[in-house]
């Protein structure tokens, strides 16, 4: 198996990167992988990775919540209904930051479509793109909504899109300065893209270390902080203009947290440390388990 090392950090290409600890695959192999900091900009990072070839069988499991919709264990059960409860809030960031009816998006990344296929709802023409052909599938069959597999992204037009949405996304892709590149040809001058990631200075992430349940090894590939997914879109001609918290995916995260170090209870626990989590959100944007950031085209 191939295995990705990085000499350098993969942001800002510095030599000073230094390990942190070490994580352990929970989900479906149980190995280890190191966790990494750039000493200089700050950059988090998983060493060693599979490479695009080889991390699918990470992701082969009808348990993989984001590409089958599984709704087994009390967990997961509490995800459908957080997730429920955040598409409406999507929707209506979307249609706030562009005060468009009915625009152009692209979910990049979109699972099993669930939240484009609510934005198409809404009269937006949409355009959906997933890696994942377990996905697609249920999608098609279940839905039937056409999802484009990822060799799509490099034939769209110039500035096709008003909109480029990633939920939870951008810490899966192997190549993310490809990704923006490309992402600044099909935006519209006047577009927008949102990203949301998970939050590696969370209080969550804080509080759970090695046990975090988002660092999520090896599938995340990357950690971000306000200041690193900043400096990444800056990299490529983005500006950061606005950032949101997601305060429900604290108490998700800290319940499987809890799970993962094997605590008692780990439904009960994990609701209190995500109140904590919540109660620190409120004070400090950057204290939440993920955050949506807005990004713009520089001009």
């Amino acid at each position: 198996m191939k295995i990705i090392t990085h000499k350098a950090c993969p942001l800002c290409n510095s030599n000073e990167i230094v390990a942190q600890f070490t994580c352990n695959d929970h989900f479906a192999t149980g190995e280890p992988f190191d966790i990494y900091k750039c000493n200089e900009c700050g950059f988090v990072f998983t060493q060693g990775v599979p490479d695009e070839k080889e991390i699918g069988r990470y992701y082969e499991s009808p348990e993989y919540i984001s590409h089958s919709n599984t709704n087994k264990g009390i967990i997961n059960r509490i995800y459908h209904i957080a997730r429920s409860i955040m598409l409406q809030h999507k929707v209506n960031l979307v249609k706030k930051l562009t005060m468009l009816r009915n625009g152009r998006l692209l979910d990049y990344g979109a699972g099993t479509g669930y939240f484009a296929r609510a934005m198409q709802h809404k009269g937006w023409q949409i355009t959906a793109i997933e890696k994942s052909e377990q996905a697609r599938n249920h999608s098609k069959e279940n839905y039937n909504f056409e999802i484009l597999p990822e060799e799509a992204f490099a034939q769209f037009e110039p500035q096709s899109y008003d909109v480029i949405t990633l939920w939870h996304v951008m810490e899966h892709l192997q190549n993310p300065d490809a990704f923006w590149e490309q992402a600044k040809r099909i935006l519209d001058d006047s577009g927008i893209m949102i990203v949301a990631v998970p939050n590696c200075a969370s209080y969550d992430a804080e509080n759970y270390g090695k046990h975090w349940a988002a660092y999520d090894v090896p599938r995340h590939l990357w950690h971000f902080t306000s200041s690193t997914i900043m400096r990444m879109g800056e990299k490529h001609g983005f500006i950061l203009e606005r950032r949101y918290p997601m305060p429900l995916d604290g108490f998700y995260v800290s319940m499987l947290s809890e799970k993962y170090k094997g605590a008692k209870m780990p439904f009960i626990k994990g609701m209190w440390n995500g109140f904590l989590g919540w109660i620190a959100t409120c004070d400090k944007c950057s204290s939440g388990s993920s955050i949506i950031y807005v990004f713009r085209k520089k001009r």
